[in-house]
């Protein structure tokens, strides 16, 4: 098997940027690699042109490039042209791209098109309950349309993507995220720094961040001891015009709350898993995610989870046996919950462990892997 993956990120050091689907990309590409398939990786929007090789998977960084008109055609085009001809010079069988700005609108492949639903812009401007741009739903309505075949994370974002363009739903078949189980061990599950509660992701609204402010304020009343760490980089608010979501979450927080808060902005990645083993619960509110890679990172660390209720989470966790699920604007019963886990080390521990034994029976990238081998193979024959 021959597989070629288009995306705009990537975890390398010599890619400009790499956040959730960059780690779920890499994640099965070296799965498949390990099962004896040949994985190419183009990284198109790069500083430069070049071909590098990591853990077996070759990737093409494609510069961006910039047109005196419709640039957003012209360089499509080019990234068609290269593509093709790597597809033709190393016999790839298939090829995969992201919904996300229907990057693949107006190209043409030489082998069969699937597209993952990592989230369409029209997908989180339903959720978040905004209005999209009309170029953009047609880039990426145009690129669907020339996909032979649909793969999502959840079956919610399957068929709320379907909703939203009219796809038939028996082109799309649910394949979960997967991790390397092994570099998520955490072999002391009960050693952790008391009260510490971490949320991991961008900060910005519809992540659910000014909702945490809230929540957490509402912890301290009952949890004098409680602290909040937030790992993430800052963005801009959609809603104000404010150029630091942060700004927003800091004028929300309690005067009390704010000497129980750190912001640590973007960190390594592996400062990240040892921020997960040190902390005593995770969190994740948001009102808009296809899967949320972060939550079943902290699962399979054996970490008590409070997620948000919506949709895709529910694929996710099983409310009190491997988690908790509460809406982020119960913002009572929200904090309820953390306080709960924060005074019950037993409750934590027995969570915990339901929650890494969730993520080995639905997000091992090992059985995933070969769910996707199996589904290419599907498309091309």
């Amino acid at each position: 098997m021959k597989v070629g993956y288009i995306t705009s990120e990537y975890p390398h050091p010599n890619v400009k940027h790499a956040a959730g689907i960059a780690t779920s990309i890499k994640n099965l590409a070296v799965a498949l690699v390990k099962k004896g398939a040949k994985v190419t990786v183009f990284v198109y929007h790069q500083n430069e042109n070049k071909i590098i090789d990591d853990e077996g998977v070759e990737i093409h960084l494609i510069k961006k490039e910039a047109y005196k008109l419709f640039t957003w055609y012209y360089y499509r085009k080019h990234i068609q042209n290269y593509v093709n001809k790597i597809v033709v010079k190393k016999e790839i069988d298939a090829l995969e791209a992201p919904d996300w700005t229907g990057i693949t609108a107006f190209m043409n492949f030489e082998v069969p098109l699937v597209i993952r639903f990592h989230g369409s812009d029209a997908y989180f401007c339903k959720l978040e309950k905004r209005k999209q741009k009309f170029k953009n739903f047609m880039f990426e309505k145009l690129a669907l349309k020339k996909a032979k075949a649909f793969i999502a994370p959840t079956t919610y974002a399957g068929i709320e993507t379907a909703k939203i363009f009219g796809l038939r739903k028996n082109k799309i078949k649910t394949i979960h995220y997967g991790l390397q189980l092994e570099n998520f061990e955490n072999n002391e599950p009960k050693v952790y720094d008391r009260n510490t509660i971490l949320y991991i992701g961008t900060i910005i609204r519809k992540k659910g961040v000014l909702e945490l402010a809230e929540i957490f304020n509402e912890v301290l009343k009952q949890n004098s001891n409680a602290k909040l760490i937030l790992i993430g980089n800052d963005a801009s608010d959609i809603k104000t015009g404010e150029k630091s979501t942060y700004k927003l979450m800091e004028q929300t927080f309690s005067e009390a709350a704010k000497k129980r808060v750190r912001y640590l902005g973007k960190i390594p990645y592996s400062e990240v898993k040892e921020q997960i083993k040190k902390a005593h619960v995770c969190t994740f509110p948001s009102f808009a995610e296809t899967l949320g890679m972060v939550t079943i990172e902290s699962m399979a660390m054996r970490k008590p989870v409070v997620n948000t209720s919506i949709g895709w989470a529910q694929e996710l966790i099983d409310d009190g046996i491997n988690g908790y699920l509460v809406h982020p604007t119960e913002i009572d019963k929200y904090a309820n919950q953390l306080v709960k886990l924060l005074n019950d080390e037993t409750l934590c521990a027995q969570m915990g462990s339901a929650a890494r034994e969730k993520v080995e029976e639905l997000f091992d990238i090992r059985k995933n892997a070969n769910i996707n081998i199996d589904y290419y193979k599907s498309i091309i024959s």
